[in-house]
């Protein structure tokens, strides 16, 4: 019997391990971690010489030594990636019929909507609504953490269209379940649109389409031109409404659940930001619907594919598969990206490269949005025997709430006019911002409030725990959003994340002191290597820009001569590091443009974004700041879009970022030309070039590849270049680095 049943038995996903990428990524960090062992040695035997035959001060090269130690151990993290990269394949077709699927909760978060934009947050809803699953299994939830009315009265709008919008969909196939995109492509969809019917129909649905913008554009407008503008974000009542003004009998098809929710918020109680509304979400879709899943989306990022959801449950309706998955990754991927994409807005080394190598080792992190996760494994699994105390003190007061966490996921919802209202009326009591109070929420219970990265900490506790997850990246993006696409934006993005992932690394949940329970050592230096990536990154970019140039500009070298065998270690390190960069690029569909777009966003953001989150962690451990957190401006500017199409620079941000960028660049100008005018007055004296050939080349790399930040300071004269104040304050800043650091180090 039991061979007969494994006869039957067909996998519903495969994973495939690139064996070709481990022979190449492991053979590389072997010679490569070899020519570090070199440099290494040659750095500490400069401490054993004796004084009289060195005339190089010893803090200077202490400090290079530290800075190259710093980024060897940020290399190292990141070959942890390289270690096992593996991709999968799933086949939705062989999954069971739909009464038997599981159901499926969707999460949709927006926090204000001056910076992201309704139109598009509806499509987002819309497209939800649209997914290619029994409309009874799938529920969707709006969170509006601003308890704006703007949201509610547009989450309407999108109702009534989304009545027309998903029986169109279902009953001419499409594979395009977003109406803003599918009305403006000129692609052709799927299926049979020749016929007459389907015209007529999709003229109809444009025309409806067309309306819905008008009225979510009035909506928006009134609010912003009337006393509702003055509405506090930070001060509000929970609201939840189920939107289904309509009786299903009276809809050709059914639909799926859409509900509103807006916690409470008061300026009293801290709200715990993203993380905070997720688990409101929580709580508010337990007492209504409790599917055993959750498909947790950005307000921006539209389902592009509606058969994502049928992808995910091959991992969970496979038998065979370990009941230890809590989630199912998809990547972030972008509609709004350029071929020069200069921003690096995809961030392609994580979704491209990075994230197949986590998944090799246990899986991925929770990536802030496009994932399927398992209810039970952020609230854990009850038995009817527990003592209800003990699970009140863990999940709050609520007995209602507490007695679904024991009826293995049975929805709540009944559509009768009295137990509706009185059903709504308990989920009010856990969207109010008191009822975590003196709970488990947030610390053990949900997704977690440590940082405000509660991606990565509530996928590292989850991992901690023995959970696994996988990444699953199909030829066809499943989810598509906008990305930042100018300067400012990217700059507040990564500092965000740079504040989450530092206030990790220095705490007592810092992975290599917290992690060590379930997880593999690989898969631990993967969480490592994010916790410390703004750390390592940024302390040793400031000490390769300005150390190496200060001993340039006094004469003092730090690097052996080019006759000198010992240069070859570098020469090798360098060039070993670029090679191997390029050949991921290349292999990952990028260019060599894209190359060196990536490296040059990579220092700027070292020296501005992770120095600066890191920075921000150093003062809240301080007491003298409190961690903040700004969502990213996700409306699109015509100007900002044409500049970014164009790859151009666009510099209009905080002095605060543009400062460290001109500052740099200066102090490496300086220190260049300055050798060049020694190499070329003083005829090469006592074999200039050759000694300083190390440093003069480092800051001509700095230079060359940091072009765009000269062009902004020098040539350009466009609004988006960098203003003259700017550099005038940068250079006072690059004379009193010269000075003093001449004098310190010298």
């Amino acid at each position: 019997m039991e061979q007969s049943s494994m006869e039957k038995y067909v996998p519903l996903h495969v994973c495939h391990v690139n064996k070709t990428s481990i022979i190449i990524n492991r053979a590389h960090a072997f010679l490569h971690f070899i020519a570090i062992l070199f440099l290494i040695h040659y750095r500490l035997s400069f401490f054993f010489q004796h004084p009289k035959n060195t005339t190089i001060p010893t803090l200077p090269w202490l400090l290079i030594f530290v800075s190259e130690l710093l980024l060897s151990l940020a290399w190292l993290f990141t070959q942890s990636y390289r270690w096992r990269p593996v991709t999968r394949t799933v086949f939705p077709e062989r999954l069971p019929a739909d009464d038997k699927l599981p159901a499926i909760d969707v999460f949709i978060c927006t926090a204000d909507p001056n910076k992201e934009p309704s139109v598009e947050v509806m499509n987002t809803v819309i497209s939800a609504m649209a997914l290619a699953y029994p409309p009874e299994k799938l529920h969707v939830y709006v969170s509006d953490d601003a308890g704006s009315d703007v949201t509610l009265r547009c989450t309407k709008e999108a109702w009534n269209f989304a009545r027309y919008w998903v029986p169109f969909c279902r009953k001419y196939d499409l594979v395009t379940a977003c109406p803003d995109v599918y009305f403006s492509s000129s692609e052709v969809d799927s299926g049979d649109f020749e016929g007459s019917e389907f015209k007529a129909a999709r003229t109809k649905m444009e025309e409806k389409y067309e309306v819905l913008k008008q009225r979510i554009r009035r909506i928006v407008q009134q609010h912003s031109t009337t006393g509702d503008a003055l509405h506090n974000t930070r001060d509000h009542p929970s609201i939840i409404e189920v939107i289904n003004e309509h009786p299903e009998e009276e809809d050709e098809v059914k639909m799926p659940l859409l509900v509103y929710v807006s916690r409470e918020k008061r300026p009293s109680h801290h709200h715990n930001f993203k993380a905070g509304a997720l688990n409101v979400l929580l709580r508010v879709s337990t007492m209504i619907s409790n599917s055993p899943y959750i498909l947790m989306l950005d307000c921006d990022m539209y389902c592009n594919d509606p058969t994502s959801t049928r992808q995910a449950m091959c991992y969970y309706c496979d038998p065979q598969t370990p009941s230890s998955i809590a989630f199912v990754q998809f990547p972030q991927t972008f509609r709004n990206i350029c071929e020069d994409d200069i921003y690096d807005g995809e961030i392609r080394n994580l979704m491209k490269i990075f994230w197949h190598g986590f998944d090799g080792v246990g899986g991925p992190t929770i990536s802030g949005s496009n994932f399927y996760i398992k209810r039970e494994a952020l609230l854990g699994s009850f038995s009817k025997q527990q003592e209800l105390m003990a699970l009140k003190r863990s999940f709050g007061p609520s007995n209602d709430f507490i007695k679904t966490l024991v009826e293995d996921y049975k929805p709540g919802f009944i559509h009768d006019g009295e137990s509706s209202r009185m059903l709504l009326e308990k989920a009010n009591v856990l969207a109010s911002c008191s009822y975590e109070n003196q709970t488990s929420w947030g610390s053990k219970v949900g997704f977690l409030y440590f940082c405000v990265v509660e991606d990565y900490f509530t996928g590292f506790t989850l991992h901690r725990k023995g959970w696994k997850s996988v990444y699953l990246y199909p030829k066809k993006p499943q989810f598509l959003g906008i990305a930042t696409t100018n300067f400012n934006d990217t700059s507040i993005q990564w500092t965000r994340w740079a504040s989450g992932l530092t206030s990790v690394a220095i705490s007592k949940f810092c992975p290599l002191i917290y992690g060590p329970l379930k997880m593999s050592w690989v898969q631990l230096m993967c969480y490592s290597e994010l916790a410390f990536m703004p750390l390592l990154n940024c302390l040793s970019l400031w000490g390769f820009a300005l150390i190496p140039q200060l001993c340039l500009f006094n004469d003092i070298s730090l690097y052996p001569k080019v006759s000198d065998s010992n240069f070859n270690i570098f020469f090798i390190i360098f060039v070993s590091a670029i090679l191997k960069s390029l050949y991921e690029v290349v292999t990952t569909g990028g260019q060599v443009l894209t190359w060196r777009n990536d490296w040059r966003i990579w220092m700027m953001r070292s020296v501005t974004s992770y120095f600066y989150g890191s920075l921000d962690v150093v003062f809240n451990k301080l007491g003298m700041k409190e961690a903040s957190f700004l969502p990213t401006n996700k409306v699109i500017d015509d100007e900002h879009a044409k500049l970014y199409e164009m790859g151009i620079f666009d510099f209009r941000t905080a002095t605060t970022f543009l400062a460290p960028l001109v500052t740099v660049i200066l102090v490496n100008i300086a220190a260049f030309v300055r050798a060049l005018v020694v190499n070329v007055v003083d005829n090469d004296r006592d074999g200039f070039w050759e000694k300083m050939f190390g440093q003069m080349f480092l800051s001509f790399y700095i230079l060359v590849s940091n072009y765009t930040v000269i062009e902004g300071m020098i040539i350009r004269r466009d609004k988006a270049s960098i203003p003259l104040y700017v550099t005038l304050l940068s250079g006072v800043f690059s004379v009193f680095i010269l000075l003093i650091g001449s004098a310190i180090l010298c």
